[in-house]
């Protein structure tokens, strides 16, 4: 038994460091087969769930001390909207392969394997695990919906609507400039709001003004992402706002995207929108500087030694950023929270 107990031990040390690193790089680990958890971590793009984790913290922490507030009805949304960004996920991979716009020379291939692409599950199966996801989702949304009436469907099935839209035919809205105000919609004003009536059946103008600044910094890793994409997508008709600005001016809008983050807090704040322990996330500001000087010159020709999602450059900088911002608005959220303070 003592022998078998360190194996056992190892054995788990090895799967957790396996997920970690699909969660920090969405890569499989190098050198390692994939266990089930690994791999449902790489077919969803595990890597990227946290902007939507925070944005249901964002939306927990101000509804937490609120009168209706329930804790059960909250569970239920944030896991719904973590549901959905998986969906979202899987079916954008979907939906790109089925159109032709995901091919193996494409950077969806490049900066890690694609579901389909890779071998790593059939269309059938990608189809079939979106089904899934979307079924479970559906079953949380008729709960809710019992409980807090038609408004909460109507922000659910504008996200899925939305989230569908940015890429499946026909309207395709990243081909035509309109899959960052998509994004803009759906983790900013949709995920918050969304999340917030479900927790408490009601929704201020505050909490609608209070979802903007994080709505901003995930629409600036969108903008970083189609900027790193723009000379694959141009070739291929499709016409993000990176391709139609050109480069230097869509760095340029996300660096504002980004400044505008720190402005709209600041306004959040003054606005009663926002508890004054939510300027701890101008802090983030030291963190925005290395990712403004990156946003300020083109891309490297070559990535750093053991960069882990090249072709992507501005997407992992914007990410950086959005990720120490968030989780000190996030912080500061939590002090007013256990404080009192709204």
């Amino acid at each position: 038994m003592s022998v078998l107990q360190p194996a056992r031990s190892t054995g788990r040390q090895s799967r957790v460091s396996a997920w970690l690193e699909v969660l920090r790089t969405t890569n499989p680990p190098s050198g390692r087969g994939l266990d089930p958890v690994s791999r449902w971590l790489v077919l969803t793009r595990a890597a990227v769930l946290p902007m939507t984790f925070v944005a249901g913290a964002v939306a927990t922490l101000l509804a937490v001390h609120k009168s209706g507030f329930r804790p059960g009805l909250l569970v239920l949304a944030f896991v719904g909207i973590l549901l959905a960004h998986v969906s979202n996920n899987l079916m954008n991979d979907l939906f790109d392969v089925e159109v032709g716009n995901d091919t193996e020379s494409y950077p969806r291939a490049l900066y890690a394997p694609h579901p389909v692409l890779s071998g790593m599950i059939s269309r059938g199966g990608l189809a079939g695990a979106a089904l899934a996801v979307n079924a479970v989702d559906l079953g949380i949304l008729v709960v809710l919906a019992l409980y807090r009436g038609w408004p909460v469907v109507g922000f659910a099935v504008g996200g899925f609507l939305l989230s569908v839209a940015y890429t499946a035919p026909p309207l395709r809205l990243k081909k035509r400039g309109l899959g960052e105000p998509d994004v803009f919609a759906v983790w900013g004003p949709l995920m918050v709001c969304g999340t917030y009536y479900a927790a408490v059946g009601h929704l201020p103008w505050q909490i609608w003004v209070a979802s903007v600044p994080y709505g901003l910094l995930c629409t600036a890793v969108l903008m970083g992402k189609h900027i790193d994409k723009a000379p694959y997508d141009a070739p291929l008709g499709v016409r993000t706002l990176p391709v139609m600005l050109g480069e230097a001016r869509a760095r340029a809008l996300t660096r504002g995207m980004m400044a505008a983050f720190y402005v709209v807090v600041v306004v959040c704040v003054a606005v009663g929108a926002l508890p004054w322990p939510a300027l701890l996330a101008l802090a983030a500001v030291f963190k925005l500087v290395p990712v403004w000087r990156a946003f300020g010159k083109p891309k490297p020709d070559a990535p750093p030694e053991g960069f882990p999602v090249w072709p992507l450059w501005f997407a992992a900088a914007a990410f950086i950023h959005t990720r120490r911002a968030g989780s000190l608005l996030v912080t500061g959220l939590v002090v007013a929270a256990a404080a009192g303070i709204h």
